[in-house]
């Protein structure tokens, strides 16, 4: 069977969600593609930055993640060994508070969100190669359902939203930008009974945590350093172990010790940044497909809600194969790589984790620079699709 499309978006998560969406809402013919369940959950920080929460506000689904019960973040506390660093969060562009939602609850919201603006989303389906014509320009995917039916898509433009191991990148060769060598081998759980007062950040040497606030009254904890490190605490003392060595490294550690983890602790090894070709004939990336950063961030998500409308105005600019197409995705890639390249250079320097506590503060305001600049980019834009 053999459809036709304005635009196959590979990837149903956030960014290929939200780039559906905004698409279908321009009145694009639009299918996503994801090959995992509706609401299923994923390896997540959830704490999204200012600029992400401004494009759900700006998008109209604020409101259902808040009332989901989905607490509102109004202080961050920076902590450097025994030195707390309150910050509050004012509100600034739209935005009152930040929010970390779940990914069972943010992903669900986004897809259908994008299924009622029209876009026709197909879960449980896996894409196994791109078409290509005669010149080399992808126009298309093969896919195969969970049933074992093989299909193949046709479509003006493949938008790959598929992680940062992506199989459209792969395919269509896009070349790498920046390729980092620092990562952070993180472990991460979810607690009850441990009083979060917004974000909570935590430095010492060689080691980071964090607490966030998400849905259900529990608290997402992850705490990391050096791969090697962080693998070996797992290896001695499993997962759960591991978080509270690294943990009780910084004041985190009491704070943790009568508290009642709820579900396993994951162990994430730590995979460096990369930033890749935005796009090229026929194609196009967006989220950790084309831009991956250290969890440490914490700013995938808000960056892949960024990318979403950067990617989808330059497609609904130019829906059409050619030079005007072309000439709107160099504008998007040039705006993705702006915003993108100071981030990763910052991160990159505090996932290497050879840093004193002066040395952080100083890293931490950069990063606070980057992310402002998103903010007035975004804030700027005429309203959303």
């Amino acid at each position: 069977m053999t459809g036709r499309w304005d635009a196959v978006v590979v990837g149903g998560r956030v960014a290929g969600a939200s780039t559906a969406l905004l698409l279908a809402r321009a009145g694009l013919r639009v299918l996503c593609l994801d090959r995992s369940r509706r609401g299923s959950d994923t390896v997540s920080t959830h704490a999204l930055m200012r600029a992400g929460v401004l494009q759900l506000r700006r998008w109209g689904l604020l409101d259902e993640i808040v009332a989901a019960g989905t607490p509102a973040v109004h202080r961050v506390v920076f902590h450097y060994g025994d030195d707390e660093v309150p910050v509050s969060v004012r509100p600034s562009s739209g935005v009152e508070a930040l929010y970390a939602p779940r990914r069972t609850l943010l992903d669900r919201v986004l897809v259908d969100a994008a299924a009622r603006a029209g876009a026709t989303v197909r879960h449980g389906t896996r894409v196994t190669g791109l078409l290509r014509d005669a010149v080399g320009r992808v126009t298309g995917v093969r896919t195969t359902d969970r049933d074992g039916t093989a299909r193949t898509e046709r479509t003006a433009l493949v938008i790959g939203a598929d992680g940062r191991s992506s199989l459209v990148a792969a395919e269509a060769g896009a070349a790498l930008r920046f390729a980092g060598r620092s990562a952070t081998g993180v472990v991460y759980g979810y607690w009850a009974g441990l009083p979060a007062d917004g974000y909570g950040w935590y430095y010492d040497r060689g080691v980071s945590a964090g607490t966030i606030p998400t849905n259900d009254g529990l608290t997402c904890v992850f705490a990391g350093g050096r791969p090697d490190r962080v693998a070996g605490l797992v290896r001695d003392v499993g997962p759960q172990g591991a978080l509270r060595a690294l943990a009780g490294r910084t004041s985190l550690g009491e704070g943790l010790a009568g508290a009642e983890p709820r579900g396993a602790v994951r162990h994430v090894r730590g995979t460096p940044g990369h930033l890749r070709a935005a796009a090229g004939p026929g194609w196009a990336l967006v989220g950790d497909a084309g831009y991956w950063k250290d969890p440490l961030s914490t700013h995938g998500m808000t960056a892949a809600l960024r990318d979403a409308e950067l990617l989808a105005r330059a497609v609904v600019e130019a829906p059409r194969p050619g030079p005007a197409q072309a000439a709107s995705l160099r504008r998007y890639a040039r705006a993705r790589d702006d915003l993108s390249l100071p981030m990763l250079a910052v991160v990159e320097r505090v996932a290497a984790h050879d840093w004193d506590l002066d040395g952080i503060r100083v890293l931490l305001r950069q990063m606070a620079s980057a992310m402002t600049d998103e903010v007035d980019l975004l804030a700027g834009l005429p309203r959303a699709a």
